[in-house]
């Protein structure tokens, strides 16, 4: 079958029926020739996850005894396939020791079943140095029964020398009708259509994204976001971004809580097993930090995004343009905000939160950045 004629099997067809460009560049994979390894890059929430699911599923079926029960096995999440490895990063980056085990040692077994194996490393951005060394020469001596595919949201986070020895697979941001659509029966009555509306544009493509901003946390968030940010143009004393402190603390703890009490479900069920004990060992209470960590830092930078979009569609307002609002359930606070700012200081508010969010991704003082950055809005929105 020639690439210009190749057509998506059903599953994948459904997965990236919003991608068509993924679409077709993974249908015509399938009708060549399966290479050994491909980056699936795009903006998160664009369906790179499930599209790499149902492509997995369509690699595992070539040879397989039974190619439709394996199709539906690698469809499971977490998958009891055999052949198929899904990496995801414990906290805020994967360990060097799995990957080396799970992954580059891995590569070189050969199948309990069928003809492939199938390692996914989703967050590939989130791989070390070390570990983006070491699976340099699985990437360029790969056995030939195994196929990679790495997922990034921020691929140039990635090495040169990796990114070049993938076959890349591009998405982009869903629409925010494709969003809508996807929020399903969230929005019935009248009163929560206005708030998916909002969501589905407020969350970039990002559907997992928009189904949080519809929760009670997600909300809390967002008005977080929007009342430090007109407290900005206000003027006058406190210091409103430390409710993004507050609320990316709680957000760390719950999730630390929640991956404390799997951990020790897993630990009491081995200890069932009659081997390691019933309470978490270092290396796991290491685990619990790194997803506590992750999960802070996830939320101060979508109250930082939320806050970043106000000052955005306060510049649309501003020049006149109030219909490309994200925000569209707020569009009269952005015209009472924007009688009293130009756009061109709303565009450099805009600016100056994005560049602090890409300062708190190296590390630097979360609570120094963000007193540096609400002096900087006041001094010049205020006035």
């Amino acid at each position: 079958m020639s690439t210009a004629t190749a057509e998506a099997p059903e599953a994948l067809g459904d997965a990236t029926r919003h991608q068509p460009r993924a679409r077709a560049t993974l249908a015509a994979a399938l009708a060549a020739g399966p290479g050994h390894a491909y980056l699936f890059r795009g903006p998160r929430g664009s369906g790179k996850r499930t599209a790499a699911r149902a492509f997995a599923a369509e690699l595992l079926a070539l040879g397989a005894p039974d190619p439709d029960d394996a199709r539906r096995r690698t469809m499971i999440d977490p998958s009891p396939h055999p052949d198929l490895v899904w990496m995801r990063p414990p906290g805020a980056q994967h360990l060097v020791e799995e990957i080396r085990e799970s992954v580059i040692r891995a590569a070189s077994l050969s199948p309990a079943e069928g003809e492939r194996r199938v390692f996914v490393i989703e967050e590939a951005e989130a791989l070390r140095d070390e570990s983006q060394n070491a699976l340099l020469k699985t990437l360029e001596e790969p056995a030939p029964f195994a196929h990679l595919i790495l997922i990034a949201s921020d691929p140039e986070l990635l090495a040169g020398t990796i990114l070049s020895r993938c076959a890349p697979v591009e998405f982009t941001s869903l629409p925010p009708d494709a969003v809508l659509d996807a929020l399903g029966d969230s929005h019935d009555s009248d009163a929560t259509r206005a708030d998916a509306s909002a969501a589905s544009r407020l969350s970039g493509g990002d559907v997992e994204l928009a189904r949080l901003l519809l929760t009670e946390r997600g909300a809390a968030l967002r008005a977080s976001a929007e009342r430090a940010a007109r407290a900005a143009i206000a003027g006058g004393e406190g210091e409103p971004w430390r409710e993004f402190l507050a609320v990316a603390e709680e957000a760390g703890a719950e999730a630390g809580a929640e991956e404390e009490q799997r951990l020790l479900a897993e630990a009491e069920e081995t200890g069932r097993r009659g081997r390691a004990g019933k309470k978490l060992t270092r290396e796991a209470g290491e685990q619990v930090k790194r997803v506590e960590r992750r999960a802070r830092t996830r939320a101060l930078d979508l109250a930082l995004s939320l806050c970043a979009a106000w000052f955005r569609d306060l510049a649309a307002v501003a020049a006149g343009a109030g219909d490309v609002v994200l925000n569209s359930d707020r569009v009269d606070a952005l015209r009472e905000d924007a009688a009293g700012v130009g756009p061109a200081d709303a565009r450099f508010a805009l600016e100056w939160v994005l560049d602090t969010r890409r300062r708190l991704r190296l590390n630097v003082s979360e609570e120094l950045a963000l007193e540096a950055l609400w002096l900087r809005l006041q001094s010049t929105l205020s006035a």
